[in-house]
């Protein structure tokens, strides 16, 4: 009885596999891409998110030459910080997205950003006549602070070392425009790359996020200067502080003091400027705080 029980079942079990249908192929791997910004905009970050379809155990990216870091997020999402320099050109560009599912091989996927023009307003500045027109014994220290600046803001640390979202440096509001075509004392300058904020002398400038101190020091242009490496390529210059609070190789949390807001160096009075860039390229800092907002 029990075999013939057993037989029954084994008959009905083949019977019922030669009358299923074929086992559909897998499905193709693929992402749901999206983008957040206040607009995309030369000077903007973008966050963009990545939904694979299925686990993946990378994502990472290209735009502009420069190469996107991913980190995983919610609900199996993962995202990614785009830096649109200030003098990119308006027009279309493409993201090359490479995401390597779980145990299978990588998968290449193109998305589509396109950059609107924008015009920026152009500030008349007044400030002392020696930092339009250095004197001849200062031009090699000018040059060299310069270099030193450029090479940090050229390399890309492996870790990431801030969480969630940023915060403002100092209770002050933004003052002056991101942006703005700058004109000392007449002469055309560079366009203004950071944000300022209003603050007195001795205000507190915390961390908006955390990051490690790669130079503190003063320097010609912008006075007392700090300047946080956030990995990946992302950096935090703030300048003109009346005093330093930190040195190199400090490694701080949000919140936490690196100086005192003053007026040092190339100022009309006293207040903080924070500059952002991001794989080299000068994005408004306000930007990143609006997009990473929780």
């Amino acid at each position: 009885m029990t075999l013939v029980g057993r037989g029954a079942v084994t008959m009905a079990l083949a019977v019922g596999w030669s009358l299923l249908p074929q086992v559909a192929a897998a499905q193709p791997f693929t992402a749901d891409i999206a983008h957040r910004a206040r607009g995309v905009f030369p000077g903007e970050a973008v966050l963009l998110q990545v939904v694979p379809s299925a686990p993946v155990t990378e994502v990472r990216g290209t735009v502009f030459t420069e190469t996107v870091h991913f980190y995983p997020a919610d609900g199996g999402a993962w995202h990614g910080l785009v830096g649109i320099d200030l003098l990119v050109e308006p027009g279309p560009y493409d993201v090359t997205l490479m995401m390597r599912p779980v145990g299978g091989a990588p998968v290449q996927q193109v998305y589509p950003l396109t950059v609107e023009p924008k015009a920026y307003p152009t500030r008349q500045l007044k400030v002392e006549s020696r930092y339009v027109e250095p004197p001849a014994e200062v031009t090699d220290r000018i040059a060299r602070e310069f270099e030193e600046q450029q090479a940090i803001f050229a390399s890309a640390s492996s870790d990431r070392l801030w969480r969630g979202p940023w915060a403002v440096p100092v209770p002050g509001r933004a003052t002056s425009a991101f942006g703005s075509r700058s004109v000392f004392n007449g002469q055309p300058r560079d366009p203004h790359s950071g944000a300022d904020f209003r603050a007195s002398e001795g205000t507190p400038v915390v961390a908006p996020n955390g990051g490690r101190v790669v130079l503190a020091g003063d320097t010609y242009y912008s006075g007392g200067s700090v300047i946080l490496d956030h990995g990946w390529g992302l950096y935090s210059y703030f300048a003109h502080l009346s005093k330093i609070l930190v040195n190199t190789g400090d490694l701080m949390e949000s919140g936490q003091t690196l100086g005192l807001a003053g007026a040092t160096g190339r100022v009309t009075g006293p207040h903080l400027h924070w500059t952002l860039r991001m794989n080299g390229a000068r994005v408004d800092p306000l930007s990143v705080i609006e997009i990473l907002a929780e």
